[in-house]
């Protein structure tokens, strides 16, 4: 699986990707440039053990839970992990999150934005009633994301080799650009896993995904307000037409169905650096008829993702601060997208 990745990553990864000047180097010899940079993050984790955890994730998320259990079944394909979004009854996202199957253990574990923990937590208490699952934090994990230089087979084959030695690792189930995902027990280091790799600043992992168009938490994705397939889930493979029922189901398989979606997700650059703060949350973009074409989302400095109008990406976009105060932008189409089918 991992050697597959490379080709997907080969595709979509920048040549070089900065770590920043926080990192530190973890591999022995002086001189010697990084291959990958490994960068904590701040998302939490959950487990899930007991006979009916597959069971109640599945009626709970957009992906097929099930094709992780299947590995305990003998099946060669089943991957390690996959993505999902929790849905509200209107069909809107609540949370996002990965699934990992553990090679320790037979249990799930599942990946959140840190700062939506308590509210997940309540949200699968609700569904819970007396299913045989327990739920559980692992205050005992770190959970980091390795993003390759320049992935090569061999460098794919020699993280293979390593990935015994940590909880969790495997390819990044939303998109090749975005590397592996690796989750360790605390107080292991990085370089015990990925041979040759450098502790980066979180901010230039934060630049890449924005770069490359891939949203992650509350942030990129509102809780009750994003819409599964304007989020480019089907894009990110997650959610499957074929499980069966789950929550919030319906709207998202009649959008699907009917195959129109005019506004999605898309990574945009200003033309001029700014904070977080300085941008009002929901920001509108428009055009230069002041006709509105979308919303931002989130970002760092001068990228970031926005929700636009399919219509109007070519087009001059202006993002509006505040009164008549606009910040030009620029909107894109990730490399990683499918293309469209020729007519």
């Amino acid at each position: 699986m991992l050697v597959r990745a490379s080709a997907a990553l080969r595709r979509g990864l920048p040549r070089r990707l900065r770590f920043g000047s926080e990192g530190r180097r973890l591999s022995g010899g002086r001189g010697e440039e990084a291959t990958a940079g490994c960068f904590p993050l701040s998302r939490a984790l959950l487990r899930f053990q007991g006979p009916e955890a597959v069971t109640f994730l599945q009626g709970l998320l957009t992906n097929d839970v099930t094709r992780l259990a299947a590995a305990e079944g003998g099946a060669a394909d089943a991957p390690r992990a996959i993505y999902a979004h929790a849905l509200n009854v209107q069909g809107r996202c609540l949370y996002d999150v990965i699934l990992y199957r553990s090679q320790e253990e037979p249990h799930i574990l599942l990946e959140c934005d840190a700062g939506i923990l308590e509210s997940l937590q309540k949200h699968l208490k609700l569904y819970k009633i007396r299913r045989k699952v327990n739920i559980t934090p692992c205050l005992d994990l770190s959970l980091w994301a390795v993003i390759p230089k320049e992935l090569s087979q061999e460098g794919a084959c020699k993280f293979q080799q390593c990935a015994g030695k940590a909880v969790v690792a495997t390819p990044d189930p939303r998109v090749g650009v975005m590397g592996w995902r690796l989750i360790t027990s605390k107080g292991t280091e990085p370089l015990e896993v990925v041979p040759g790799s450098q502790i980066g600043n979180v901010k230039d992992y934060h630049r890449h995904r924005y770069k490359q168009g891939v949203p992650e938490g509350i942030k990129d994705l509102p809780s009750g307000i994003a819409l599964p397939l304007e989020s480019n889930l089907t894009y990110m493979n997650g959610i499957s037409f074929t499980k069966g029922c789950y929550i919030g189901q319906e709207l998202t398989a009649r959008t699907h169905h009917m195959g129109v979606i005019r506004k999605r997700l898309l990574p945009i650059q200003l033309s001029t650096p700014m904070s977080s703060e300085s941008i009002p949350e929901g920001a509108e973009i428009v055009l230069e008829s002041g006709k509105p074409a979308g919303k931002y989302r989130a970002g760092v400095d001068e990228l970031g993702m926005a929700l636009l109008r399919l219509a109007n990406i070519n087009e001059p976009l202006h993002l509006k601060i505040s009164g008549d105060s606009h910040v030009r932008v620029t909107a894109s189409i990730p490399k990683w997208w499918p293309k469209p089918a020729n007519k």
